[in-house]
């Protein structure tokens, strides 16, 4: 496996990583593809578009950006492969029929590609589906250093890929510190509610809040996942407890990983329901009209893992035939259902200076409702889900270099 250490071989790479060298046992042509083999019989089969795309300088990767410069519409019938060796470095070493020009390719480079290094889940852990008998307690991260330990930052993100959520503890409670947060990170996704929104609940004996937001009041909120009326919601949501003294109102979360697979095995009918007819999504408010149409269970193209759409006060109208409308209510009542379950929802309490994030696209979030006096105030972000990866793979691989 490339361990990312400083090179022997003079050969350029088409990034700005390092790869210890892996010597090439030998190459064969076969057609249009390059075949390199590695000692422990590790094969990997190069066309040879893809190979000329990929050589450093020379019209295909850009020294300065890394970049590939070759327009597909200049790739030629011309381009052929006239010999395919092995140096004493044990870099591959082609040359072009069309223009005699010799390529080298880094021995290190190309094994981390035979060894799918260069998959989008490269240098990420494994998401782990969890119910509470399988995690009982929400993962907590010491914040106290966030901002100057990259440590602390790569725990937290580490946590967040393998269960979707953890808690950020001990962190400063002044107001707009998510920002700063998120600077360790990666940019602030905006929305109609701004970078950084409040959520804020002033309640009196009587269990009232003094505001006309169900966000701001007493009042329970459901497991759920917010902006389902976006083609793509938010990935992650962070959220700051500031104060936090009202008597009740414990926050919950539901892992939809876990939920999803649950249905697919017990109530296959209601998931397929689910998975395939859709719902339209709208944000109803002055000066903006969000709208979208999906299915509660999303499988969004390159994901795994399905984006569960599941705002009950954003869900608007079925949008799927009319024979289909009250199975698919029948389904919908079986997944909130079980969202509220013992088997799958923790329940925690927020303190000041906690930070609960949590992946908003797998994790249903909620709140029980307040049962007596006294104030409760979050502050929270969103960041995207490609930030958050990119942020985990750049520390995971650092920390792979300084081990």
């Amino acid at each position: 496996m490339n361990t990312l250490t400083s090179l022997s071989s003079q050969a350029l790479t088409p990034d700005f990583y390092d790869y210890e060298p892996n010597p090439i046992a030998s190459v064969v042509c076969e057609g249009d593809f390059v075949c390199v083999f590695w000692p422990d019989d590790v094969k990997l089969a190069c066309y040879k578009f893809w190979l000329r795309e990929n050589t450093v300088g020379q019209g295909g990767i850009d020294l300065a950006t890394r970049e590939c410069i070759l327009d597909p519409a200049d790739l030629s019938d011309d381009m052929s492969v006239k010999s395919a060796v092995v140096d004493s470095a044990g870099d591959l070493i082609v040359q072009w029929c069309h223009d005699q020009q010799r390529s080298v390719y880094h021995s290190g480079w190309l094994r981390h590609i035979a060894e799918n290094q260069h998959r989008p889940s490269s240098w990420l852990p494994m998401a782990q589906a969890w119910t509470t008998s399988s995690m009982d307690e929400v993962p907590r991260v010491d914040g106290a250093w966030a901002l100057e330990s990259d440590e602390a930052i790569l725990a937290l993100l580490n946590n967040l890929m393998v269960s979707g959520a953890c808690v950020l503890e001990n962190s400063p409670t002044h107001e707009g510190y998510l920002l700063d947060l998120a600077e360790r990170i990666g940019p602030v996704r905006d929305s109609n509610f701004g970078r950084l929104w409040d959520v804020r609940a002033d309640i009196d004996l009587a269990g009232d809040a003094k505001t006309n937001t169900t966000a701001n009041t007493g009042l329970r909120l459901g497991p759920h996942s917010d902006l389902p009326t976006r083609e793509t919601p938010p990935g992650f949501q962070f959220l700051h407890c500031l104060i936090n003294d009202a008597d009740g109102g414990a926050s919950t979360l539901t892992d939809g990983a876990a939920l999803v697979q649950a249905l697919e095995r017990e109530y296959p009918e209601a998931f397929e329901l689910l998975c395939t007819r859709h719902w339209i999504f709208f944000n109803r408010g002055p000066g903006i009209d969000h709208r979208w149409s999906a299915p509660i269970i999303d499988y969004l193209p390159g994901s795994d893992i399905p984006t569960i759409r599941a705002f009950y006060p954003v869900r608007a109208f079925p949008s799927m035939a009319v024979e289909d409308v009250a199975g698919c209510y029948e389904a919908l009542r079986l997944f909130h259902r079980m969202a509220d379950e013992p088997e799958f929802e923790l329940k925690f309490r927020l303190t000041a200076g906690d930070i609960l994030c949590f992946d908003n696209r797998r994790v249903l979030h909620g709140r029980d409702a307040f049962t007596g006096s006294g104030k409760r105030h979050l502050q929270g972000i969103y960041i995207d889900r490609d930030e958050i990866m990119s942020r985990g793979r750049a520390l995971n691989r650092a920390a792979k270099i300084n081990a």
